[in-house]
């Protein structure tokens, strides 16, 4: 659903073939998540964040991440490295895909973020600490939604840049993976936030 998307709980139940509580209670969920908004005369839409909400996000983001990096040095084994590297060339090759060609139909572009955000998702996984994966994941729903959002008018990524940030953390030096983490998440913050404004703006205006 695009940024400012109207969900009618009628709609969303017939389309999901279930009754209208169930939608209803998801719907609260995800509201009090931050996913969704509801607002007098304008109803339930997917929110509509600020520059601050995304700027913040990430920041959040980079904590967390940071810390996944360095426990993953303290965690992985060979076969979790042997595993994170081909990860990070399946996203660095699918990343090079949408951005070199004009293949970027919802499918292909949720199949790119589906598989970065698995990608992140291991690492917490391999650290060991449930809790700070659930918490990556919880804020991944937003920051990768964003990301999806403005996948097509992105700038393209540095070739390898996911394989360099698995073999950051594969030295099992948690200093660099760290180093390498914070880079990773600050990189072309600005450019997410310049490219989402406008639609922002104009979600906002609705």
């Amino acid at each position: 659903m695009p940024i400012g998307g109207e969900l009618s709980r009628r709609k969303l139940a017939v389309e999901l073939g279930m009754s209208i509580l169930p939608v209803s209670e998801a719907l609260q969920r995800l509201q009090n998540e931050g996913i969704v908004e509801s607002q007098p005369r304008v109803g339930t839409r997917v929110r509509v964040p600020t520059s601050t909400d995304v700027r913040e996000r990430y920041e959040i983001r980079e904590a967390l991440e940071c810390q996944t990096a360095r426990l993953f040095c303290r965690a992985a084994t060979d076969a979790d490295m042997e595993e994170l590297l081909k990860m990070a060339q399946e996203v660095d090759t699918l990343y090079a895909r949408c951005f070199r060609s004009a293949e970027n139909d919802a499918d292909f572009v949720y199949l790119v973020q589906d598989t970065h955000s698995r990608f992140h998702l291991r690492i917490a996984e391999v650290s060991g600490c449930q809790a700070l994966r659930a918490m990556l994941e919880a804020n991944q729903v937003l920051t990768f939604n964003w990301l999806y959002y403005v996948a097509a008018q992105r700038p393209a990524l540095p070739p390898r840049f996911h394989t360099e940030l698995a073999e950051a953390l594969c030295t099992r030096d948690e200093e660099i993976a760290d180093r390498a983490m914070r880079a990773h998440i600050r990189h072309g913050i600005e450019n997410v936030i310049s490219c989402i404004a406008p639609e922002l703006a104009a979600a906002a205006a609705r």
